[in-house]
């Protein structure tokens, strides 16, 4: 059967990434955390003091960075390589979470990790999770979903995750900061988060992770048998 591509966007700590990933796991498709991307970029301009503002000086530092996703059996994940380097535990921390939206807002940035991300999905079956897949970056992908929840949800999923690294961050100051990214996401001008025409709503803050991996591996399986009857139709 041919193969698909899902694209899951919405907001912060909804479940994106751990339905993606199981999800993926489930079809024997490929993962892509598109978000891990721009968590990479962020710590290498943070690292080299890129500005922001200077684009001359985005575009020369772009040409030096190469984001890898590899396998590590031991912990059973994809994690994230900045050139060369496991940046996977770095780029999760806090100081990386307050200042991504701002460098992802950059239209240099997006334009380089779109294309990249097109790349990686171009032979299909794959799921990605972001802000812009179903929009921007796969506006033809077969099955959109859209996660959304409760704000302080969120904040309380996330601090659990940090907590699970040890690190221990006030549910005030993590709530702030992913208000911010909300705001910062939705109003910038380059592929902004909304949710797609054909994407399906899904409301994830009273839904367990299971539940959320079974919603949409209904509608795939939907898609793909409506696509079957269509084509012994034909």
């Amino acid at each position: 059967m041919k193969k698909i591509v899902i694209a899951l966007d919405g907001y912060s700590s909804c479940g994106k990434s751990t339905t993606a990933k199981l999800v993926a796991a489930e079809l024997n498709y490929a993962y892509i955390d598109t978000g891990a991307m721009y968590r990479a970029v962020t710590l290498y301009f943070l690292q080299n003091h890129v500005s922001r503002t200077n684009p001359k000086e985005i575009k020369e530092a772009l040409k030096n960075i190469e984001v890898e996703f590899h396998y590590n059996p031991k912990k059973k994940r994809n994690e994230v390589y900045l050139n060369g380097l496991n940046v996977e535990d770095e780029i999760r921390k806090m100081y990386i979470s307050n200042q991504v939206s701002e460098v992802s807002v950059i239209a240099e940035v997006r334009h380089a990790m779109v294309a990249e991300q097109q790349r990686m999905g171009r032979k299909r079956g794959v799921v990605m999770d972001g802000r812009d897949i179903g929009t921007a970056v796969f506006p033809d992908a077969e099955v959109k979903i859209f996660m959304t929840a409760d704000v302080d949800m969120r904040a309380k999923r996330r601090q659990v995750e940090l907590l699970e690294k040890n690190q221990l961050v006030n549910l005030d100051e993590i709530k702030e900061n992913l208000q911010k990214r909300d705001r910062i996401d939705s109003t910038r001008a380059e592929s902004p988060l909304r949710r797609a025409e054909d994407a399906v709503l899904l409301d994830t803050t009273h839904m367990t992770i299971d539940e959320q991996v079974e919603f949409v591996l209904e509608h795939v399986t939907a898609h793909l048998l409506n696509k079957e009857c269509a084509e012994q139709q034909k």
